[in-house]
């Protein structure tokens, strides 16, 4: 029988959990509003945006809560040390080179690289966010631009996390 092994205290499962609800609704809403057919079967475009507007704005905070955990933050310093295992294990990902599976630690240079990737993929989110919700203007950015950057960047990110829920189902069955 296959006994698992609890890699993530219960406040980082919760930080992980709660930030996926987040993006889902931040993801599911946005196809509501930019998808016509999508948008004329829900209506209420207003509280599709609202919702869209909040859940975005509150992205960060289950990652700043989850910062009264020792352990979360004992994560984010290991995810934030690249070592010369992490530079092969790259370097092999370039070359497509068979991982040897050296040990790295808890994490792999892969999910340090996503997990740098997301965080700061959600500042850039919740700053244009913020800049379309108040309407600000940047001094020789057009608005167009900055919606062009929000709308990429959600694209990327939808494509980042399918990808990161299959790697995660497909580990979970070996």
């Amino acid at each position: 029988m296959h006994e698992s092994v609890r890699r993530f205290s219960r406040a980082e499962r919760l930080v992980h959990q709660t930030t996926l609800a987040l993006m889902v609704v931040c993801l599911t809403t946005a196809a509501a509003i930019y998808f016509g057919p999508i948008a004329a079967a829900i209506g209420r475009r207003h509280v599709v945006a609202t919702v869209h507007e909040w859940s975005g704005i509150l992205l960060p905070a289950p990652f700043l809560l989850g910062l009264l955990s020792r352990a979360l933050r004992l994560d984010v310093r290991r995810l934030n040390r690249f070592t010369r295992t992490d530079g092969r294990w790259l370097l092999g990902v370039v070359r497509r080179i068979p991982h040897h599976h050296e040990v790295s630690g808890k994490f792999n240079a892969g999910q340090k690289v996503f997990a740098a990737w997301l965080a700061g993929a959600i500042v850039v989110m919740v700053v244009t966010g913020l800049l379309l919700w108040f309407k600000f203007s940047l001094s020789g950015v057009p608005r167009a631009g900055v919606i062009a950057v929000h709308d990429i960047l959600a694209f990327a990110i939808a494509v980042a996390l399918a990808g990161h829920a299959y790697k995660a189902l497909t580990s979970i069955s070996r």
